[in-house]
């Protein structure tokens, strides 16, 4: 009853942290504005079958896609048995399911494989990161948090499979000198190379390693659902939605601004005073340069980015030297709406905005480097958009600030005066003719 009640509590703490921290990340990610997004339903759950669920982004680059489909894959069928894990917990039993007889010890069996395959692959992936150094993962913005995040995340990954391994090692060798409690469930084929290491032992010994590994086990799988909620794999929740949401249209499509469009029918308005906007409306903003500029859906992408650095690595402007890292422009959007919202929480009614913005973290270097190709779009694995958000950004500081680079300004005064980006005067475009 005891180890009930304990498993019970904590069970509950740990749902609980957990719901407490979606809910925040929720408000934080409707920080941004409404954007209604419900057409074509059925290409929606194709991409997200496609892209999400089938990985297809992921594989093309086949070591690395591989060898995540083996995580991905491996963590959610191993999880599965976590049904039975909470139930024997609530219930003091053991090995719930084992009444299954030949079905539980395949699928027990199928568990140890992908728990096996997700070990090899974190110590890849570790080895990519720490022994190999790819540039990627080493970028100015990665810096010692972002480092430590995705080691921690692979290295809890391999301790948790590992103490499913053991568990499950132990839990034979009980069965086979007929302990109490541990019904025969058949071999378990990958766990079976573990029993040499506790071949010996005494039933006690064996039972505080099974036990031990079990508490181990369910306890760091609630840890880390909770951890990830902090960290760049809350991907693995929210991938799902934001493919579901992303864009359907051609990733150079620029929508137009309502702000620009109210003006334009301002001005050709037989009557443009009785169309004018009340005094106690808010003045019309061109372009974004805060997170309440953006709609939901960006700041969703922002909670969602992986921090693969794919799209950093194929960027023209970064492959050339320039400032400009996409991944950047995700990960301080995160941050800033992180910031707004600790701010919020702790002040409560009196919240008051700071005199800050996104332009305090991205600097306008970044902003006019891009060359709005796209790539970073196109390799991007949960289908996260960076040129909308420099598009806005470079709104807001040409058509807000005034503020952009001497060619663009002498072409913007040509386009003014002569109605082309050239400095010929319109009576002179066909001079050349004469010649």
């Amino acid at each position: 009853m005891i180890s009930s009640v304990l498993f019970i509590v904590f069970f509950a703490m740990a749902i609980t942290f957990f719901v407490k921290r979606i809910l925040y990340i929720k408000r934080n990610i409707l920080l941004g504005k409404k954007e209604t997004i419900n057409n074509q339903p059925a290409e929606r759950w194709k991409m997200m079958f496609r892209v999400a669920i089938g990985q297809s982004k992921m594989v093309k680059r086949p070591l690395a896609g591989i060898l995540h489909i083996f995580i991905y894959v491996g963590f959610l069928l191993v999880n599965i048995e976590m049904l039975e894990i909470i139930l024997d917990g609530v219930f003091n039993s053991h090995r719930l399911f084992s009444f299954m007889g030949g079905f539980y010890s395949f699928l027990i069996n199928s568990f140890e494989f992908f728990a096996l395959s997700v070990i090899i692959a974190c110590f890849v992936f570790l080895l990519r990161r720490n022994v190999v150094k790819l540039p990627r993962f080493h970028s100015a913005e990665m810096t010692k948090g972002p480092k430590s995040d995705a080691n921690a995340i692979l290295l809890t990954e391999i301790a948790l499979m590992t103490a499913f391994l053991s568990m499950n090692a132990a839990d034979s060798l009980l069965q086979e000198i007929g302990s109490a409690h541990y019904a025969q469930t058949g071999t378990f084929i990958i766990s079976s190379l573990l029993k040499p290491l506790f071949a010996g032992f005494s039933e006690s010994t064996l039972i505080f390693i099974e036990r031990g590994a079990w508490w181990f086990h369910i306890i760091g799988v609630l840890i880390f659902m909770n951890y990830v909620t902090y960290s760049k794999h809350l991907h693995i929740f929210l991938a799902f939605p934001n493919v579901y949401f992303s864009k359907l249209k051609a990733k150079g499509y620029l929508p137009n601004m309502e702000s620009v469009r109210k003006e334009v029918e301002l001005m050709l308005s037989p009557n443009p005073y009785s169309n004018s906007s009340s005094e106690n409306e808010e003045p019309v903003k061109f372009g974004a340069s805060d997170i309440s500029d953006f709609s939901w859906k960006t700041l969703l992408d922002a909670y969602t980015c992986t921090e693969c650095g794919r799209c950093t690595s194929v960027c023209p402007a970064n492959i050339t030297g320039k400032k400009l890292s996409p991944r950047k422009l995700f990960m301080d959007i995160r941050d800033r709406s992180e910031s707004i919202g600790n701010a919020m929480d702790l002040q409560k009614a009196n919240f008051q905005p700071d005199d800050k913005n996104l332009l305090n973290l991205i600097t306008p270097e970044e902003v006019w480097a891009c060359t709005t190709c796209n790539a970073c779009a196109e390799v991007c694995p949960v289908n996260i958009n960076h040129t909308e958000v420099i598009f806005s950004l470079r709104r807001f500081l040409v058509m807000e600030q005034s503020s952009a680079p001497a060619a663009l300004n002498m072409c913007f005064k040509n386009i003014e005066n002569n109605g082309a980006p050239w400095q010929f005067s319109p009576e002179d475009r066909l001079l050349w003719t004469e010649e």
